[in-house]
Parts: C-alpha cells; sequence; structure tokens
C-alpha cells in the first residue's frame, strides 16, 4: 500500500509498549490514523481492548492488534518478541514509551524495579528486534525519557541489582531515565549507516498512570507542578516517530525540539559500560529462564 499525504505511514509498521493508557494510548491512535498498522504491547488485553476498539473505530479498519507484554518478566518479553517476529511483518517503528514511577522492590528478574522496566525490558525488547527494524530501514525507535535523568548524577551498578531503597521511588526513577537517554544515543552510534534512527525524549510531566505507585500523600505535589494532559504529552513523541530528521539519530527533545541533556547523558564511555552491563546481564537472564 502507498502512503497518501493524508496518511503517511499507510503501509508501514508500529509497535508501541504500554499503549492501554496515557501517552501510549494516544500514540498508538494517532499512528493508525495517519495510517499505520500498530501493535500494542501490553500486559492486559482487557486493558488494551477498549484502545483497539477506539482505533478501530476511528479509522474504520482494523488497524490495531494486542501482544502481551510485561517489561518485568524477560520471559514474557521474549515471548513478546518471538510473537511479533513470527508474524513475519516488517517493523518500521518502535515506541518505547511503558513506563512506571514510584514502585518498590525488584522485577522478577532481579533488578530494581524501575531500572529493571523503564531500561532494561526496553534494552531486551529493542535488542530482539533489532534485526527486523534493520531489516525494514528506513525505521525509527523512539525512547521516551525524562527530564528526570537530570536528576542521576551517576548510575550505581550495584545499587540496580537491589530492591528499591528511596520511599517515593524518584531517585531509581531518575537512574531509569538517565538509561534510556544513554541507551538511545548508545543505539544511534551502533546503528550508524544501518537506516535506523533512535531517539529519545522528555514528554513533560505528564498526567498518567506512569506515577500510579507514588505514595498518595506525595501525589498532590504533582499536581502542583502542572501537569500536562496525555494528547499535550505525546505531542514529542509523535514528532520523533514522525517528523524528526534521521540526521539527529541519538538525540534528545523536548517541546519537539533538540534539547541538550545532562553531560553525564553525554558520557560515551558510560553509555558504552551500560549497554554492556545490559547486555551480560540479559544474556545471563535467558541462560537461566
Amino acid at each position: 500500500m502507498q502512503s497518501s499525504p493524508s496518511q503517511p505511514l499507510a503501509g508501514r509498521i508500529a509497535l508501541v509498549t504500554g499503549a492501554s493508557t496515557g501517552i501510549g494510548r494516544v500514540t498508538a491512535r494517532q499512528l493508525a490514523l495517519q495510517g499505520a498498522h500498530v501493535y500494542l504491547a501490553c500486559r492486559s488485553e482487557a486493558r488494551t481492548r477498549p484502545v483497539i476498539d477506539e482505533i478501530q473505530r476511528l479509522t474504520g479498519r482494523a488497524a490495531a492488534e494486542w501482544l502481551e507484554l510485561d517489561l518485568a518478566d524477560s520471559r514474557s518479553i521474549r515471548a513478546c518478541a518471538s510473537r511479533f517476529l513470527d508474524s513475519g511483518q516488517p517493523l518500521h517503528l518502535l515506541v518505547n514509551n511503558a513506563g512506571l514511577a514510584g514502585a518498590r522492590g525488584l522485577t522478577r528478574d532481579g533488578f530494581e524495579m524501575a531500572f529493571g522496566v523503564n531500561h532494561l525490558g526496553h534494552f531486551l525488547l529493542t535488542d530482539l528486534l533489532l534485526e527486523r527494524l534493520k531489516a525494514s530501514a528506513p525505521a525509527r525507535v523512539v525512547t521516551v525519557a525524562s527530564r528526570a535523568h537530570r536528576r542521576a548524577p551517576a548510575i550505581d551498578w550495584n545499587a540496580v541489582r537491589r530492591p528499591t531503597r528511596s520511599l517515593t521511588g524518584v531517585r531509581e526513577y531518575a537512574v531509569s531515565k538517565l538509561a534510556n537517554v544513554l541507551f538511545s544515543a548508545e543505539l544511534a552510534r551502533r546503528l550508524d549507516g544501518s537506516g535506523v534512527s533512535t531517539y529519545a525524549l522528555h514528554p513533560g510531566v505528564v498526567d498518567t498512570e506512569v506515577w500510579r505507585a507514588v505514595p498518595g500523600p506525595l501525589r498532590p505535589l504533582l499536581k502542583l507542578r502542572g501537569l500536562l494532559t496525555p494528547e499535550e504529552g505525546a505531542r514529542t513523541t509523535l514528532h520523533c516517530a514522525l517528523h524528526a530528521p534521521a540526521s539527529e539519530s541519538g538525540l534528545y527533545y523536548a517541546r519537539s525540539a533538540v534539547t541538550a541533556p545532562t553531560d553525564r547523558a553525554c558520557d560515551f564511555r558510560l553509555a558504552a559500560e551500560l549497554w554492556r552491563r545490559s547486555a551480560e546481564w540479559v544474556a545471563d537472564i535467558g541462560q537461566y529462564r
């Protein structure tokens, strides 16, 4: 199917994680309206079904389908990737959108919850889909990070293997978002010349369920920060997915424009070390699961 000005993504395939609510829901809906066929990778089919029905109603076609995905469990991630790859479909756009803040504890694979879900889960999913993305080029990987990465001065390699220690989980969330920015930049370096471009972004502080695990007494403080709607928050994701130049691969966006992250997020050696450790961790998990 050829694209048209009204549907520039006709014939294109997208996969969006965390698409049952918030920014992910808006992103999936808008990509479908642009003509894409969208896979919604989420934990719950029951919670995803209303989004699929909404997309079909708006587009007049079966433009979306559910893939089961729990980013806290490497077995689920591998199964999700396998189901998509077995479909034989190309993959033109991967949106690493899902995330959590304020959750405490460990993932099923033994990593600090925010780091394990927000970074390591998406690292594994992207890695498993990478050859399909390259074969489908031009393609894009868009990772929803956050300006919260500015609060993370470093990555404690031991702390990411222990349960969440802070009361709010915000400190650990910041580390996971620093990892998102570093991952996107390192991915761009590794994909140079492949036809796959990558982008990390700050969506704004958005009123979504990502904050559902923050302790109740602290939630009013979030409201005072002027939370954006999911529609507003999805704008930068959609800009990176649809309009950002391929020449800006690996860069960090906010308000739909290239923005300088922290110096730590520009540390090439740290990005390479994060990649090395992440690759070793997911390989080790694969051997024992």
